[in-house]
């Protein structure tokens, strides 16, 4: 039985370290920095949980079972509400967002609306002078 929480244990630590992966493979990737927030703090969360729980079949003892949650349910809540404010913190400095170059919903929308839009955009992002 100890071979099989072995090989659980090690297959949950690398896909821990695959989403990781995955996640640094976004920050290079990613256009922006909403995207990037995003893929960070999702593998932040997800590739923390599966190391954990990879360490702790390779080492389940009851006591350890209660840290594992305990550090899975602190990073879940913590890694969401960190991408939450960086990302705020970005938005409110006026970071821009990636314009896509192809628009798959542009066929079904009102191009009235579509120009109301662009031109909100426009306006947030020229800069006030602030009296």
């Amino acid at each position: 039985m100890s071979q099989v929480f072995e090989v659980v244990g090690s297959v949950f630590v690398v896909l821990g370290a695959l989403v990781f992966a995955s996640a640094a493979l976004g920050l290079l990737r990613f256009p922006d920095t909403y995207t990037r927030i995003s893929a960070v703090g999702t593998a932040g969360g997800v590739g923390m949980a599966l190391v954990i729980v990879g360490a702790l079949s390779l080492q389940p003892t009851v006591p350890d079972a209660f840290k594992a949650v305990a550090i899975i349910a602190l990073q879940l809540a913590t890694s969401a509400v960190g991408s939450i404010a960086i990302a705020r913190s970005a938005y409110l400095t006026g970071t821009p967002l990636y314009e896509p170059r192809f628009d798959e919903l542009a066929e079904e929308s009102d191009p009235d609306e579509r120009e109301e839009a662009r031109l909100a955009r426009e306006e947030r992002e020229t800069p006030r002078d602030v009296e």
